[in-house]
């Protein structure tokens, strides 16, 4: 079916052969016959060439000629790009271009240009291409095609796309409210449960399994349940290592990512949900089984899939799988109805009779019913709405709702097929990111249009009328967090394609796109010419060895090459001569040679090379004429750009954020009016570099940052014209901290900058103004103003009233010597939407309002997180109701936690501290679940009588407290064994660079994961030997369930030892000895453990046993044998003999992967 986006492709070449640019320079001389008759051809074969798609689906004979017509399309598209190519490198060269570069350079990067060369050349490509489609016309006269008039989609954005997709979910919402409260009501009830639940949800594609279980996950008792929920999109491939890295939310990979997932789940109530899941494989599953184990009682899975053998495979802990149900017809007609905008002069009865007969063909679905609702509103007669009922199906079993689809995808426009076929690229459950999608459409052609239209725009149209007609789904925006923990930049929208959606895209392109993740078959996905190729490869020797070679058969076919992965050696491009989008960002260990960027690749539209580290881009780069985007963002290394930039003519979107290396921009980028993003400008003071005055003639939108202001006179600040850039969201001011100061000098540039009233951000740094503009404190002409950022502004004197902007949401305020407070005097709502608050450094701060008396009347209604250091005048905190994350770093304590008050403290969830632990205020953190203290070198022992108050805390990090000794110091010297229950809900401890630490604190019985790393001077984990016997039993920890104990048990003078489930030690030099590990244990991971010598307990329930890197290791001791170990993993621990069994019949029956490598004393007969 790839024939069906033909027609645009023929659009796109005839448009290019009448392009007035050829006319211009004269590039088609001596070929202007040829092109007469593809000017008359072009247009006859557009005449019928939806009749001949439709009939291709039919009619082999017919498929077989579009076969050919598109071959010969993208010869001529791509023929009439390299005339384009030599108009635009002529324009070039009469702007003196070629001659700036030098004829060296010129030779070895531009190809061969002698006119009379070229001319012959590409007249025989040209007469070649004509008498293919004059061969074509006349056989396409022989099939009797019909002109069939397509309806031009309109250009008005419809203003209820929002409300329309809200009312789908609120529908959904309510047909599936009685199922929903089903599941979570088995969700809840497993609350005491040790076992984990897996619960699958089945259904065929389309019935709205995901849906369904996005409203049980947001549920707000599943929200208060849960302490850990994570959604992770599953998909074809079921990579163990990438479920468990997307789950912990990082980018680790292999065993690290299995290290991470214990890490995060262990001793949590968890709640994740595997969304469409295919894997069949056992082993696959049971490997994520044995990690997801680790988690706390009342721990559950979600899975979706269409599969019921899948189900069955997955099932743990309920009697049976979920079949989500079939939507009522009631719900169903009302998502049409929702969608389907209102016909002329409609005859009620009639039209209410033809719905019905859409609801019964949805089967349930109301994917269905979304399509057929979104087709139906563009139909304005009862007759269109017969027509489109006759032509649909009824689903069945074997189709599911895909004829629907499929007619809801023939019922767009043809660009818009072309736009969303393409998206096939990306793999299923793919996050696309809404701007690079159609900066890609772009790089291809895809957008049609007319003189005055601005592609970006006409792109977003096409996506918004696609995501109203379901095909594309989840668009939300995303709040990038750059390195301090704060928002960054603007917001980035993205969505995903539902995967029969997808399905139908896939069908459609056919085999031109291949999309590789993993390691799958590459020999049969490349077997066939491929034009877009997307690869998502962790594997560095797979990429040498197979996917290199094959690419080399691609050569000149390939238009996309989307890349992300690990890969070491330079990766050869310079055959890739019809690329227009290449994305290539230094994920890792990603390169590419700088010499094969411009050579030959003229048509190249897209050009992504951000993270990279070379210092400089080659020159040649200013002749990639067609060039629209270049994303260089984050190359840190980059200190210049190539100085004949302003030749690129075409280029709309230059991305060089974070590239702080950087000292000027190159000159005569004014000269780029094209440009619509630049989003940051190096202000250099040499002959060689760009004026700030070159950015008024440029209609620059999104974010700006301005570096080097220090080399700026008010005159060229002016010459800026910021005002008028209304498109222009976010803007960065930026001085030279090391400069001199002229505060004189700074006022009148800062003053020159005055934005556009539509600013959403302001970043002020390293300003040395002794007062900010008006622009800046006139409170009326930043209303839309969200985040505030003034950073290191020393001299300044006077501020603007803080609390007066009514849309900021983000307030950071860093080294600002003389300010005192951040309102002068109350207001009656101040900062009303305010969510996070971040002050640094503020030597001067003491009040919040500089009005004697007001301070307690001061209220932030809705700020959740709030993050103070170094603030030593600072001695109260006001009244925060939402308040959820406090982050304290102050060395004195006069402010510590001093300053807040038991009023804050009821809704506070997380606190990190680097303070001092004032005693008396813990009492009010009867509520806190996370607390970190980090680089506290007040802490030397542990704080028994400090956390007696914290009832509710379950996870504690303690970091690079450099003098933590251990437990509390009693008099005589010896460790305190209180009879107090401390943390009695403490299920995880990680403790972490405590150089000082000897012993081990005594743990709480409720502990099931302990990680302790880098402690070189730990000698004792339960605490010295002539205490061992101040502890009971172990037996206690094979029913963890029985440490849920009553206060007066807890009470008890005997202490109980934690019935850990995971272990985890890692570069803890001194440790001698690992005695009595606890039955209770399932996971235990040893690394570089120098002087380790023994391990013993009683490991029954091991599941999991990793050791590495613990050369004096001779045995680990077990009181029984391993018959539930699956996973067992040793390297580098060459005195190691024994694993405590005999290596008899059950010892390892359950045993899954065993790697054993560097070992050379362990008999592996025991493993046979």
């Amino acid at each position: 079916m790839a024939e069906l986006v033909i027609g645009p492709l023929i659009s796109m070449v005839k448009e290019k052969a009448s392009s007035y640019l050829l006319d211009q320079y004269k590039v088609m001389e001596g070929m202007e016959e040829h092109r007469k008759i593809l000017e008359r051809k072009l247009p006859a074969i557009l005449h019928i060439i939806q009749d001949a798609e439709e009939k291709g689906a039919s009619r082999p004979e017919v498929a077989a000629w579009l076969k050919d017509l598109k071959t010969v399309a993208y010869e001529a598209n791509d023929i009439f790009d390299e005339f384009k190519y030599e108009a635009l490198r002529r324009e070039a060269k009469k702007k003196g271009h070629h001659s700036k570069l030098g004829n060296e350079v010129v030779r070895l990067l531009v190809p061969a240009r002698n006119p009379i060369v070229f001319r012959y050349r590409m007249g025989k490509r040209l007469r070649s291409i004509v008498e293919t489609i004059e061969a074509l016309v006349t056989e396409m006269n022989t099939f009797g095609f019909s002109h069939l008039q397509q309806a031009q989609p309109s250009r008005q954005w419809r203003q209820t796309d929002s409300i329309i997709i809200d009312s789908d979910r609120d529908i959904v919402s309510r047909s599936r409210d009685r199922e929903k409260k089903k599941i979570v009501g088995m969700l809840l009830d497993q609350a005491s449960n040790m076992d984990l639940m897996v619960l699958p949800i089945v259904g065929m594609g389309g019935m709205g399994k995901t849906t369904f279980v996005q409203l049980i996950y947001n549920d707000p008792a599943i929200e208060k349940h849960f302490e850990l929920r994570r959604w992770c999109c599953v998909s074809d491939d079921f990579d163990v290592s990438i479920i468990a890295s997307n789950i912990c939310q990082t980018n680790e990979k292999g065993e690290k990512s299995f290290q991470e997932l214990h890490s995060i789940i262990s001793g949590k109530r968890y709640l994740i949900v595997l969304d469409d899941v295919w894997n069949r494989d056992v082993d696959k599953w049971g490997k994520l089984k044995t990690c997801l184990k680790q988690g706390g009682k009342g721990s559950a899975v979600l899975t979706t899939t269409r599969d019921a053998e899948v189900a069955h495979i997955m099932i743990m802990c309920v009697a049976e799988a979920h079949n989500i149900e079939n939507l009522s017809d009631e719900h169903l007609k009302e998502i049409v109805q929702s969608r389907a905008f209102s016909l002329q002069n409609p005859n009620i009865e009639e039209q209410d009779g033809i719905l019905n007969g859409f609801v019964r063909r949805c089967v349930g679905s109301p994917l269905a019913a979304k399509a057929f609702g979104s087709m139906l509103s563009n139909k304005t007669s009862i007759n269109e709405w017969k027509d489109l009922l006759a032509k649909s199906n009824i689903c069945s079993e074997k189709t599911g709702i895909l004829p629907i689809l499929k007619l809801s995808f023939d019922d767009l426009s043809s660009d818009m097929k072309q736009c969303f076929a393409f998206c096939a690229l990306f793999p299923k459950d793919y996050e696309i990111d809404v701007d690079l999608l159609i900066r890609l459409w772009m790089a291809h052609d895809f957008i049609p249009v007319q003189e005055d239209d601005n592609p970006e725009t006409v792109g977003k149209y096409i996506f918004e009328e696609l995501t109203r007609r379901s095909f594309f789904q989840d668009v939300r925006q995303t709040l990038p967090i750059n390195a301090f923990g704060r928002l960054s930049l603007r917001k980035s929208t993205i969505c995903k394609i539902h995967d029969l959606m997808h399905d139908i895209a896939l069908s459609v392109l056919g085999k031109e796109c291949v999309t590789i993740v993993g390691k799958p078959s590459v020999n049969k996905l490349l077997l066939n010419p491929t034009r877009h190729l997307f690869l998502s490869i962790h594997r560095a020797v797979f990429w040498k060895e197979q996917l290199t070679s094959l690419l080399k058969k691609q050569t000149a076919m390939l238009h996309t090459l989307f890349f992300t992965g690990y890969y070491r050696d330079p990766l050869d491009i310079s055959k890739y001569t019809s690329l227009r989008a290449l994305h290539l960002p230094a994920d890792r260990f990603l390169r590419v040679g700088q010499e094969q960027l411009t050579r030959h690749i003229q048509h190249l539209r897209y050009l992504n090379l951000s993270s990279h580290g070379f210092k400089k881009l080659p020159e040649g780069i200013s002749t990639m004429y067609n060039l629209q985007t270049l994303d260089l963002s984050h190359c840190t290394n980059l200190l210049q750009l190539p100085k004949d930039t302003k030749y690129l003519a075409n280029l709309r979107h230059l991305y060089t954020h974070g590239c702080n290396s950087l000292t000027c921009m190159p000159p005569g980028l004014g000269q780029i009016t094209s440009l619509q993003t630049l989003t940051y400008f190096a202000i250099g003071d040499g002959l060689g570099c760009s004026t700030i005055g070159e950015l008024r003639n440029l209609n620059l939108g999104g974010e700006l940052e301005l570096s080097g202001l220090q080399n700026v006179t008010e005159v060229l600040a002016k010459a800026a014209s910021l005002e008028n850039k209304e498109k222009l969201t976010h803007l960065s001011l930026k001085w030279n901290d090391h400069a001199r100061a002229k505060p004189d000098s700074h006022n009148e540039v800062l003053g020159s900058l005055k934005p556009h009233h539509q600013l959403e951000m302001l970043s002020i740094i390293f300003y040395k103004g002794t007062n900010l503009p008006s622009w800046v404190t006139d409170l009326s002409l930043l209303q839309h103003l969200t985040e505030l950022q003034l950073v290191g502004c020393t001299l300044c004197e006077e501020f603007p009233q803080f609390c007066h902007f009514k849309a900021l949401e983000v307030l950071y305020l860093a080294n600002l010597d003389k300010l005192r407070s951040l309102c002068s005097h109350m207001v009656s709502t101040p900062f009303p939407a305010l969510k996070q608050l971040r002050l640094h450094y503020l030597k001067s701060l003491e009040r919040w309002v500089a009005t004697e008396g007001k301070e307690d009347e001061l209220t932030f209604p809705v700020l959740e997180e709030i993050d103070i250091k170094n603030c030593p005048k600072l001695t109260s905190l006001p009244e925060t109701p939402k308040l959820k994350v406090v982050r304290l770093d102050e060395g004195k304590p006069l402010l510590s936690l001093g300053i807040v008050k038991s009023r804050h403290m009821s809704s506070i969830s997380e606190l990190q501290l680097q303070s001092q632990l004032t005693p008396g205020v813990w009492k009010w953190f009867e509520h806190l679940v996370y607390l970190t203290i980090q680089h506290c070198n007040v802490l030397i022992y542990w704080p028994e009588e400090v956390f007696q108050s914290l009832v509710s805390l379950k996870e504690l990090w303690i970091q690079s407290c450099n003098k933590l000794i251990g437990p509390t110091q009693a008099k005589g010297g010896k460790p305190t064994q209180t009879t107090d229950q401390v943390l009695p809900h403490l299920n995880a401890i990680t403790i972490r660079n405590c150089r000082s630490m000897v012993q081990l604190f005594i743990l709480p019985p409720s502990i099931r994961f302990l990680y302790i790393e880098f402690c070189p001077k730990l000698e004792f984990i339960w605490g010295k030997e002539e205490h061992l016997d101040t502890y009971t039993s172990l037996e206690h920890c094979r029913d963890p369930a029985s440490t849920t104990g009553t206060l007066e048990q807890w009470m008890s003078p005997i202490i109980r030892r934690p019935c850990l489930v995971n272990l985890i030690i890692r570069g803890c030099d001194s440790l001698v000895t690992l005695p009595n590990l606890p039955p209770s244990l399932k996971c235990l991971c040893i690394f570089s453990c120098e002087k380790l010598c023994s391990v013993s307990g009683d490991l029954c329930a091991l599941e999991e046993l990793n050791i590495f890197y613990c050369d004096k290791l001779q045995s680990v001791n077990s009181l029984g044998d391993h018959p539930s170990l699956e996973i067992l993993h040793l390297h580098d621990c060459r005195c190691l003999e024994s694993l405590g069994c005999d290596g008899g019949r059950g010892s390892y029956s359950a045993l899954r992967s065993r790697k054993i490598e560097h070992c050379p004393a362990i008999d592996m007969k025991q493993f046979y």
